[in-house]
């Protein structure tokens, strides 16, 4: 993985000690509040409703066992006890205080770590692939491209202060692993006829308050210019991008007025004039960068069959750790080894994407021992070890099983996916945690989950969408009616090459109702799919009708039955 050189080191450096003395000014009161929030939103710190929140980049998801014992370290001495990792493959702390947050990204420096660029009208950590590298369908490894996109937008003068905050994902792969359509730039790495590496370039693709899907902008864009292209078209959003009005600020909103044909119009003009400027990537900066990316030290191994992975654990394991397989483990691209993915889900206990202090630092040393030191964070909110060798892997089950991050639900209805809600967000309309707690503890039954199959279900406590819930099969979302907390339900959503975004089903639902109305949902889908049809299959098949009639079933009873409770009392 890349490794810091002098002038990253110092640069992050320099933003601590300049951090130091900010927070020092806002301490004693000789910097206002107005005035620091801008600069401590330009190293990750929001204030949310009980304390300060501190966001700190794992760039396109990729971090050490070093790095984690670090992120352990700073849930202990500074947090309460847990870390939160988000869909934007970063670690948030929930319980900070400003007068430890200098100390904190001191800590994150020693370790080649920052919280620069993870908030703010800027551009956000670079997303990409938690398989890249690895995947058995990869075409291009991203992360040489997204560690120079890293180095190239960190503090860039002219995107510091850009009408809002904008998003970038990289994927090299035949799967979309990386929501690429439903962010402001999506950058799809291929190689062409001649093996040259180029890009096609997605604009205009995000969630939130107007959820749309990023169009083809430019195929088959040289590597090397992304930086003058990306210069180009950031200039255009900066020029025309909404300042007046937060809720139409973002580039998806300016795309779709403009059209995307205009759009990518505009952009090519602007990148005329800059394209072959010194803004644009060299091999000798991809060989600089490229070079830390090489391949551990694989062992030349027989490639495993299932059965004979299943074979290496106890008669009495060889059920629990089957399952594992099915869900938790990946196919790698070399033979021998596999990809495996760690849950950040158990049912009903704490929130999706929470790892406690002893579990980082135990799956820390769960990637020294098996994946050569190196973890990935997915946007699903889950972990990676990317190279555990095949015959290894039931050994690698038995201990993550000791710190509950084996549970086989990787992909089914309990994988959820979910925003800290009103739990912690000020932005929040509504609690997530508690909504994804109570179905966890309704769908418990592994063995149901295994027959229903793949449903990604999502969660977000406002209109923001943290929690991606347009593109869950199945959507929640929290949503404000006179200071009373209230859910809507989408479904039809999906992300991946099929991207969808999903449909409101009809009025929102009380919290208490939620568990039953999925119940409704899914017994929907069980007695009308076909054999092996999916849930987002069978959705598509049979429409939204059968669905929304069986999630109101139980509100109308309830609403029949307050009404009456109503009129008795009249």
């Amino acid at each position: 993985m890349y490794k810091y050189d002098a002038i990253d080191q110092t640069l992050v450096d320099q933003r601590v000690a300049q951090f130091r003395d900010q927070v020092a000014r806002r301490l004693d009161g000789s910097l206002a509040e107005e005035e620091f929030r801008p600069l401590r939103l330009q190293n990750g710190l929001y204030h949310q409703r009980h304390a300060y929140m501190l966001r700190v980049a794992i760039p396109y998801g990729l971090f050490n066992s070093k790095q984690l014992r670090t992120l352990a370290l700073i849930s202990e001495k500074y947090d309460r006890g847990y870390g939160h990792f988000t869909t934007r493959q970063n670690i948030q702390y929930n319980w900070v205080t400003l007068e430890d947050t200098p100390d904190i990204l001191a800590e994150l420096a020693k370790v080649e770590m920052h919280a620069i660029q993870t908030s703010g009208n800027c551009i956000r950590n670079i997303t990409s692939d938690a398989f890249a590298g690895v995947a058995g369908d990869e075409y291009v490894d991203t992360r040489p491209i997204c560690e120079l996109l890293r180095q190239w937008s960190t503090l860039h003068p002219e995107f510091a202060h850009l009408p809002r905050k904008f998003k970038f994902a990289v994927n090299g792969a035949k799967e979309d692993r990386t929501v690429l359509l439903c962010h402001d730039v999506g950058i799809e790495l291929k190689s062409n006829a001649a093996g040259q590496l180029t890009a096609d370039i997605y604009a205009g693709g995000g969630m939130g308050r107007t959820p749309i899907l990023g169009s083809l902008i430019k195929q088959g864009l040289p590597w090397n210019v992304l930086p003058s292209y990306l210069t180009a078209l950031l200039r255009v959003y900066n020029r025309f991008g909404r300042r007046d009005n937060l809720y139409k600020a973002r580039i998806k909103i300016l795309v779709k007025a403009l059209g995307p044909e205009e759009f990518a119009r505009q952009v090519e003009g602007e990148w005329t004039h800059i394209k072959n400027g010194d803004d644009n990537f060299t091999q000798a900066e991809w060989d600089r960068v490229a070079k830390h990316f090489t391949k551990p030290a694989y062992k030349t191994l027989p490639a495993l069959t299932n059965e004979q992975v299943i074979n290496t654990a106890s008669e009495a394991d060889k059920a629990a750790f089957a399952r594992w397989l099915e869900r938790n483990i990946k196919p790698h691209q070399v033979p021998g080894y596999a990809s495996v993915i760690l849950s950040l889900k158990p049912h009903g206990t704490v929130a999706p994407g929470d790892a406690t202090t002893a579990q980082m630092y135990a799956i820390a040393d769960l990637a020294d021992q098996y994946s050569f030191g190196e973890l990935r964070a997915t946007h699903e909110q889950n972990l990676v070890l990317a190279d555990v060798e095949q015959a290894k892997l039931y050994g690698l089950w038995q201990e993550a099983k000791k710190q509950k991050v084996a549970l086989p639900n990787v992909g089914l209805l309990t994988d959820i996916i979910a925003c800290p809600g009103g739990d912690f967000c000020s932005l929040a309309n509504a609690k997530s945690l508690p909504i994804a707690k109570a179905i966890q503890e309704r769908f418990d039954d592994l063995d149901y989950l295994f027959d229903l199959g793949d449903i990604s279900l999502n969660i977000s406590g406002c209109i923001n969408s943290c929690g991606h819930h347009h593109v869950g099969n199945i959507g929640v979302l929290g949503v404000d009616k006179d200071g009373e907390e209230w859910y809507q339900i989408t479904l039809g959503g999906e992300q991946g090459n099929d991207a969808a975004i999903g449909k409101v089903i009809g009025p929102s639902f009380y919290a208490d109702e939620i568990p039953d109305v999925m119940t409704n949902i899914i017994n929907t889908y069980v007695a009308e799919r076909s054999e092996h049809e999916s849930f987002i299959d069978a959705y598509r098949r049979l429409g939204v009708a059968p669905f929304k009639e069986a999630a109101y079933k139980n509100a109308k009873k309830k609403e029949k039955a307050e009404k009456a409770i109503e009129g008795s009392a009249t």
